[in-house]
């Protein structure tokens, strides 16, 4: 098959208030797409889809709820059966996440993370396979993480959701490949966000050097074209990517490294 087209087709984004989303948003507008914009937040998205307009996307809708919720999840789904009939691009981008030693964390934490980055992106999929079942070239698009190849000390409930919804992703590939519908992972690596300015949790300060981030516009145009090349997974930071091929070739040895950061 060539390149995917998206001009018109019907793309809905979660977690597009900010970030990755908010990126890939304003990248996908200038496509002509059709756009409905999921977060809690309904002032950003407001914002966000005047922006998208004005950028060339043939229209912008946007729903403000809480993705954990099923009652909101099915309210999605409904606003996208009533508007489109079909649904051509899920991009499932809602995450959170926490820093802190497991020991000191909480249950509550651990559950949150996961119903958000991972329970979310499988049930609210779920839900919309009728429906692209019924687009045209359909794809999922699961952002997950550099963090869903290596864990590291610390992020340790993020990171699981992360390993998570990556192995959902390729599980699932298979099935809904015999029905027409791709999935592409996108596993960034540090990502110049507010992400980490909203962390659920917090105990100690962040080890991590923050100064080798990528923008979140590199990471939408990224994915934008793995999209069109129908690609399966992408790095869009290269130190991320050096990290998961040291670690199959010397895991003890990041583990070492990492240890200082435990």
């Amino acid at each position: 098959m060539g390149r995917r087209s998206l001009a018109d087709r019907r793309l809905l984004i979660t977690g597009a208030s900010s970030g990755i989303g908010r990126a890939l948003a304003l990248e996908l507008a200038a496509h002509r797409t059709h756009l409905l914009l999921v977060a809690r937040r309904a002032e950003p998205l407001e914002q966000l889809a005047s922006e998208a307009l004005s950028l060339g996307a043939s229209s912008a809708q946007l729903l403000a709820g809480d993705v954990t919720d099923p009652q909101f999840r099915c309210e999605i789904l409904q606003l996208c059966s009533q508007n489109w009939e079909g649904l051509d691009v899920l991009i499932n981008n809602a995450g959170i996440s926490a820093h802190g030693r497991f020991a000191e964390n909480t249950e509550a934490t651990l559950r949150r993370i996961m119903e958000v980055n991972f329970f979310a992106a499988t049930e609210l999929t779920r839900l919309a396979l009728p429906l692209l079942r019924s687009g045209n070239d359909p794809i999922v698009v699961n952002c997950g993480s550099i963090l869903g190849h290596r864990g590291l000390p610390r992020n340790c409930e993020y990171c699981a959701s992360k390993f998570a919804l990556r192995g959902w992703t390729e599980s699932i590939r298979p099935e809904l490949l015999r029905e027409g519908i791709e999935l592409l992972l996108v596993s960034p690596g540090s990502t110049d966000t507010e992400f980490f300015d909203h962390l659920i949790s917090q105990t100690g300060k962040i080890p991590w050097d923050q100064s080798k981030k990528i923008s979140a516009q590199q990471v939408a145009q990224q994915t934008v074209h793995a999209i069109r090349s129908r690609r399966r997974e992408i790095f869009p930071n290269w130190r991320g990517r050096a990290l998961v091929l040291l670690n199959r070739l010397c895991p003890r040895l990041v583990d070492r490294v990492l240890r200082r950061y435990g």
